[in-house]
């Protein structure tokens, strides 16, 4: 009969195999074997240049022929690059190498104590710069399209607006913040009144990973815990499993931030909120987005708790392009830019965009 109820026989075997399972996976304390998650970061590349804990990789094609226009992925100073590089099948740098792009990326790699002194200028003025000199003269080309994700953006941003005579030929920022006051929480956590953050950098030098987690843990309490009851939910099932388990991995693989670099993004951002204003200066040069000119593609997240819409929308209106186009995408900020629903939603929109501008 299809409706028959389950044996008792039946109904303890599958308990039996649930609770296996779940003891295998160590789910109550999610310490769960690398294996479960697959290997991360894996699309083969190589190495073409370092400067400190700086690495620049270009990726290895995959197609016979590809775009003119390299394309250099940007990072947060505050995150592993390899969400833009989970595993195969969900990784956006083999998309745009399937896709046909020359991709490169740079990692900032961890800061050891001796980089606390490190401030927004040498990552804008000296690390981006160096690289884009290296990857002029590896492809042999004079344009480059820059993407950046999330404070990544914002220094994307930043170069592209202090170097209007080039090399970026199109710009791209992913959930990229921009106005302070679009995200509350995060100013009520840095407020002066109760962040000491002078005595903070004073005593550890760089801001430590565990806080920068914890900032981003205060914007959604119960998420870690609504996430773990629901991958429970789900534990017969691999593919979410692995799937979780790998957003779960990077969530929780935050690195330090720089000191100095933190005071200015802390102060002058969150604080006195002078980028929409087009008011921060770096080495006292006004970075001012409405220099930017060329092609520019906005990309934000109608559900992203950590930007939200209100602290990245005023980006596409402030920048000076003439060619920019704004897109609003179910989601959160992390799934915007990797997994299942970045795959159909964004990675396709991105491709249709910069084909037509990297020949």
């Amino acid at each position: 009969m299809p409706n028959a109820r389950p044996s008792v026989e039946e109904i303890a075997a599958r308990a039996r195999a649930v609770v296996e399972r779940a003891i295998q996976r160590h789910i109550p304390g999610l310490k769960l074997p690398d294996d479960l998650t697959g290997e991360l970061g894996a699309t083969p590349k190589d190495v073409i240049y370092t400067q400190g804990t700086l690495k620049l990789y270009r990726y290895r094609p995959q197609c016979d022929e590809i775009y003119r226009v390299p394309i250099v992925l940007i990072m947060s100073l505050v995150s592993r690059s390899y969400i833009l590089d989970l595993t195969k099948g969900q990784s956006f740098v083999e998309f745009l190498l399937q896709q046909g792009y020359d991709v490169y990326l740079i990692d900032w790699g961890v800061p050891r104590a001796e980089h606390a002194t490190l401030r927004l200028e040498d990552y804008v003025l000296d690390f981006i710069p160096a690289c884009l000199r290296v990857i002029l003269e590896d492809t042999g080309e004079p344009d480059v399209s820059m993407v950046g994700y999330c404070m990544g953006g914002q220094l994307a941003a930043m170069y592209t607006a202090l170097h209007r005579k080039g090399p970026v030929k199109n710009l791209v920022c992913f959930t990229t913040p921009i106005n302070a006051e679009g995200m509350p929480l995060h100013r009520t956590w840095t407020d002066p009144a109760h962040f000491d953050l002078d005595r903070l950098i004073k005593t550890l030098g760089n801001i430590p990973p565990e806080l920068i987690e914890a900032s981003f843990d205060m914007l959604r309490p119960f998420q870690k815990t609504a996430g773990r009851l629901k991958l429970l939910d789900n534990v017969t099932d691999d593919a979410f499993v692995k799937a979780h388990l790998r957003f779960e991995r990077w969530a929780a693989d935050q690195i330090p931030f720089a000191g100095e670099t933190a005071r200015q993004f802390i102060t002058g951002f969150m604080r006195e909120n002078k980028l929409v204003r087009n008011a921060f200066e770096l080495a006292g040069r006004r970075v001012d987005f409405s220099q930017i000119k060329v092609p520019f593609l906005h990309v934000t997240a109608e559900h992203d708790h950590i930007v939200p819409t209100a602290a990245s929308r005023d980006l596409i209106t402030i920048v000076g392009s003439k060619d920019k186009t704004e897109i609003v995408l179910k989601g959160g900020h992390v799934s915007l830019v990797a997994g299942a629903n970045a795959v159909h939603r964004l990675w396709p929109q991105l491709d249709a965009w910069l084909a037509k501008r990297s020949l």
